[in-house]
């Protein structure tokens, strides 16, 4: 593994990227390629760094790399190198083992607002390896010991950054409610919570359509939001929206694991 490989891993990472690597893990009789061969791919087919192969060989990489980002998975592939017809259309007289591993960089929530919620919200989200973002122009680092990223400077909650997973928790305490949902919404993030009552929600819910956003983009809002865990307190409440995003991200039924689980 090369300091260049390592340094493209590092910087698609830091950027947010989702790749995926294939190696070659085991090669019999002629293939181009050795055992230890890397290659970076990108969602749009491009082999960014690397190689494993040409011809077929590369192009039946490509496509379960793409397959891994699909479903998430890695996977082991055996390419028949030896039959033009059953194989992959390079009789080069052997075969080849290629392991495909897909990385996806963390999901990122970002936290608009501050209070005591957002406090928990961030250190909770932290444990579960969130990369954390708050965005308040009262927040201060002393607050937030978790977050990864605090924004001080964005009155209009415009400027948070998103990777290909965001979660948005709007915190504002019912200052600027329509304008860090509109934000969010208008940025395509797939979740929105909003931290208020039922007859909040529905005044701010009202006002969005007023001002043009469709039903389709309100089903991101979820308000009240979280799981009904009978939540009291600051802690409870964000155990209970990040319990929802969590179950959201994994296809969770957030039906007591005794119901799903039992055995027959």
């Amino acid at each position: 593994m090369t300091k260049e490989f390592l340094q493209k891993i590092y910087e698609l990472t830091q950027n947010g990227a989702i790749f995926a690597v294939a190696t070659v893990v085991h090669t019999e009789g002629s293939s181009s390629a050795r055992a230890g061969s890397k290659a970076i791919i990108l969602p749009d087919e491009t082999i960014l760094f690397g190689w494993v192969g040409g011809g077929c060989v590369e192009s039946a990489v490509v496509q379960e790399a793409l397959n891994s980002l699909k479903d998430g998975k890695t996977r082991l592939i055996t390419l028949n190198l030896t039959d033009e017809i059953s194989g992959v259309g390079m009789p080069c007289g052997g075969s080849m083992q290629v392991y495909i591993e897909p990385f996806f960089t963390q999901p990122h929530l970002v936290i608009l607002g501050h209070g005591a919620i957002a406090e928990a919200l961030a250190e909770l989200a932290h444990i579960l390896n969130f990369f954390v973002v708050v965005d308040d122009t009262t927040a201060v680092k002393e607050r937030f010991v978790h977050a990864s990223h605090l924004i001080t400077d964005d009155t209009d909650y415009t400027n948070f950054p998103t990777a290909p997973e965001t979660y948005v928790v709007v915190a504002t305490q019912h200052k600027g409610d329509e304008k860090a949902i509109k934000s969010a919404i208008q940025k395509g993030v797939r979740y929105i919570a909003l931290i208020a009552s039922a007859f909040r929600a529905k005044l701010v819910l009202d006002i969005l359509r007023e001002q043009g956003i469709s039903e389709s983009q309100l089903k991101t809002v979820h308000s009240p939001a979280g799981l009904d865990l009978g939540a009291v307190t600051p802690e409870e409440i964000a155990l209970s929206v990040l319990s929802q995003i969590v179950a959201l991200r994994r296809g969770g039924s957030t039906k007591p694991l005794e119901e799903v689980k039992r055995p027959p």
